[in-house]
């Protein structure tokens, strides 16, 4: 039951998740924040199992700052997203991790960027895009709606528009929404939905 939703602007990456922590149909608490940082400039938007999602987000986070350290030099967004989805490809021959995943960072030299990974180890670059029952709803709005120069503003008031439709149409919608955006400043917290 989880939802995720991405949004890429002219100038900065939009992120959504829904709140929940749930196991079949119990509730376990209902401020769990699936918007997971990797560095200042990148973050994950995981969806699936607990500790599928905990388990596979700090193993690639670790990887990841453990390369910078050693070499000095972060990974870009776009490695982030390959290493990933190689992780993703060697763990489905062997125990596969329940988790899709957006991917979403802003590099200095290529602007921003947004990425969608499956737990088959799908990855796709994308505009829009989203997980869960919730994006049944909102992906054809942010297909008609998304444009190249988008501002912040507008995405957030889009964002707002998919989130109304995720609590009017689906059945057991989240109690609430946190979204999160990715520029040359960082990662910060827009707010509440």
């Amino acid at each position: 039951m989880d939802f995720l939703a991405g949004l890429r602007g002219k100038d900065f990456v939009m992120v959504c998740s829904d709140t929940n922590a749930a196991q079949s149909i119990v509730t376990m608490k209902s401020d769990e924040d699936k918007l997971v940082p990797i560095d200042s400039h990148k973050l994950f938007a995981i969806s699936g199992e607990a500790g599928d999602r905990v388990n596979f987000s700090e193993f690639v986070i670790a990887n990841v700052r453990l390369y910078a350290l050693r070499n000095g030099i972060p990974l870009s967004t776009k490695a982030v997203a390959n290493f990933t989805r190689g992780e993703l490809a060697t763990a489905l021959r062997k125990s596969p991790y329940q988790t899709n995943l957006l991917l979403a960072g802003f590099d200095a030299s290529t602007g921003p960027a947004l990425y969608w990974l499956d737990y088959l180890a799908t990855l796709h670059q994308t505009n829009v895009c989203g997980s869960g029952y919730g994006s049944y709803f909102v992906l054809s709005l942010f297909d008609r709606l998304w444009r190249p120069d988008l501002t912040q503003e507008e995405a957030f008031e889009l964002m707002r528009k998919g989130v109304d439709e995720v609590k009017a149409r689906l059945v057991v919608s989240p109690s609430a929404f946190i979204v999160k955006v990715i520029d040359k400043d960082g990662t910060r917290v827009l707010g509440t939905l």
